[in-house]
């Protein structure tokens, strides 16, 4: 994934299912007993919700607390270019992707 601009996937609801921990306030004790202090909406939103930004010693306590590797909470993956509006054709004509509409012929008219 060099060059590629990256993005990762959060884990730590599926991590804590696997160790039997169905309830994000399964973690505010254990957390509390390595001195990490969050409210129970907190803990909520860190399990739910992918985190922006994580204290290095919020994610020590989590891989301690479920026993994993860093990259079983945290999956790096390539980044989603945003999706941006096309343009319409260079040469004028409407269509959709390969489609384009057949220009009409004129043939003589009759009076």
């Amino acid at each position: 994934m060099s060059g590629a601009k990256l993005d990762y996937r959060w884990h730590l609801r599926q991590v804590m299912a696997s160790r039997g921990m169905f309830s994000t306030t399964d973690l505010l004790g254990p957390l509390a007993e390595r001195g990490i202090r969050l409210s129970s909406s907190q803990v909520y939103r860190l399990a739910v919700e992918r985190p922006e930004r994580l204290s290095l010693k919020v994610l020590m306590a989590l891989l301690d607390i479920l026993d994993c590797r860093m990259d079983d909470l945290v999956e790096p993956v390539a980044a989603q270019a945003a999706a941006r509006p096309r343009k319409a054709a260079a040469s004028g004509q409407a269509g959709v992707g390969d489609l384009r509409p057949k220009r009409a012929r004129i043939t003589g008219v009759e009076k």
